[in-house]
């Protein structure tokens, strides 16, 4: 298929993979009104069409949080991307590496930190969880500094797993749902081939380091129910700060005061998120919690922003609403899952020529001056 668009890699992408993965990736928590919410808020951000004033070159270059990057995106932490392409978590390493932006690799990764940041020596940053096990987490924070990791993204909205509708109807969690996942695989036999038996092992490579034994798919949302913890509070996290001399960026700020607490807890900066809308169904998208969060937050507080960004447009919105960056987990997914690493070196190319287009017609000849003067109206927060 021709693919020109986040759009289409999503559909090459569900063609292509089993369903219990593509409905793991693709899906949300309970009803998923939030998940929707994220791409149709942010899709009425009105921007402001300007003419005969772009003069020079454009430039995205940027720098965030002293790591200068080619343009405002970083490609997100997505849990089990290995799981996607045949050693997945390696080919998006080496797609950011190429593309001079950051990836940020997931605690529940496939592939594991120490094979990740080979490939990405200068652009690997590192996505922890809050979790019971505080040994593993000092354990990961070590690992990370002797990979040369510097910038650390610090998970704090799953203190519980949600309720993920389509991951029990599909097979990700439920009755037999090691059974239904291999039926489905066998539907899909170039999968089947390239990840399934290729791509081995099939482990949660952080993990299975820590614990020295294998820990793979059929223990994964196990492991997740049984480290989460709820009852954590900023004061049980105090080590973290001293223990990381890193930056470090508190991820899954929906509200100001949560935002003004991860400040005063030492972040360097915070990433709006309501984690692509896979935990609390009904909170505000981003694009209507970003602009609140920009108002109330000093200026040395780097934010930035997820969910819902599917194109270059969508990342334009977002600077406008605020933000200095935009994570893309999905949109790396589907483009991984299509192509491999070739496809998401093209979805890079393809957010960066719509950011182009749109700054052209924008009359802004760089990324770092969009702000909310090159938009209409702020999305409402009442409905």
């Amino acid at each position: 298929m021709i693919i020109a668009s986040v759009s289409d890699y999503r559909e090459a992408a569900r063609k292509k993979l089993p369903r219990f993965l593509f409905d793991y990736i693709d899906g949300g928590a309970f009803d998923e009104h939030t998940l929707k919410a994220n791409t149709a808020d942010l899709a009425k951000i009105t921007l402001r069409q300007r003419i005969l004033r772009t003069a020079g070159p454009l430039h995205l270059e940027t720098e965030l949080l002293g790591q200068k990057m080619a343009m405002p995106i970083i490609l997100s932490p997505v849990g089990l991307t290995g799981m996607y392409a045949r050693r997945g978590e390696i080919q998006v390493a080496k797609a950011a590496e190429k593309k001079e932006i950051p990836f940020a690799l997931s605690t529940v990764s496939v592939c594991s930190l120490e094979e990740v940041s080979a490939s990405c020596p200068h652009r690997a940053w590192f996505q922890l969880y809050v979790l019971k096990d505080r040994g593993f987490m000092q354990a990961m924070l070590e690992r990370a500094k002797a990979c040369g990791v510097t910038h650390l993204v610090f998970t704090v909205d799953m203190s519980t797993p949600s309720a993920r509708y389509r991951d029990a109807h599909s097979g990700m969690s439920g009755p037999f749902s090691r059974g239904r996942r291999f039926f489905q695989a066998m539907l899909k036999p170039s999968w089947a081939y390239q990840v399934g038996i290729m791509g081995r092992p099939h482990e949660l490579g952080n993990i299975s380091a820590y614990l020295k034994k294998p820990i793979g798919l059929n223990h994964y949302i196990g492991w997740l129910n049984n480290n989460f913890d709820p009852a954590i509070t900023w004061k049980d996290l105090e080590w973290i700060r001293h223990a990381w001399n890193g930056r470090l960026l508190i991820k899954g700020i929906l509200d100001p005061e949560d935002a003004k607490d991860a400040q005063s807890f030492g972040a360097d900066g915070v990433i709006v998120s309501n984690h692509g809308g896979r935990q609390l169904d009904g909170v505000l998208s981003t694009a209507k919690a970003l602009p609140r969060i920009v108002d109330k937050i000093s200026s040395d507080l780097t934010i930035l922003v997820d969910s819902g960004v599917r194109s270059g447009l969508d990342v334009v919105r977002m600077l406008a609403l605020g933000a200095k960056a935009v994570l893309l987990g999905r949109a790396t997914a589907y483009a991984l899952a299509a192509r491999g690493q070739a496809g998401v070196e093209h979805m890079i190319d393809l957010i960066q020529n719509e950011m182009r287009i749109a700054m052209t017609l924008m009359g802004v000849t760089s990324s770092t001056e969009i702000n909310r003067t090159h938009i209409y109206t702020l999305p409402s927060n009442e409905n």
